[in-house]
């Protein structure tokens, strides 16, 4: 399998989409009741395990059914600062509206 970081966003959101049914196969659930506890239609959870299209908050109640929520945090990490790049930040001048 290509590292995340070199797959098309198609093939990204079918790696993303096989995890999950692996997951849900770990935790001996259906479909059905994936589907239902991740409060969607079960053809919506199957085209999603198939190609990989979903909506990005049935992603998100997906994966808290699935108790891997956690995961989504890192979609978009914060920027760590140093405290260089603070202290060399330009401040913010104030001052009377004219």
């Amino acid at each position: 399998m290509l590292p995340l970081d070199l797959m098309t966003a198609p093939q990204l959101a079918a790696a993303v989409a096989q995890r999950a049914r692996r997951l849900r196969l770990d935790r001996t659930l259906t479909q059905q009741e994936l589907a239902e506890r991740a409060g969607m239609s079960l053809s919506s959870l199957r085209r999603f395990e198939r190609t990989g299209e979903i909506a990005f908050l049935s992603l998100v109640r997906v994966a808290m059914a699935l108790d891997a929520s956690e995961g989504l945090g890192a979609l978009f990490p914060e920027q760590v600062r140093s405290l260089d790049d603070l202290l060399e930040a330009p401040r913010r001048q104030r001052g009377r509206r004219s």
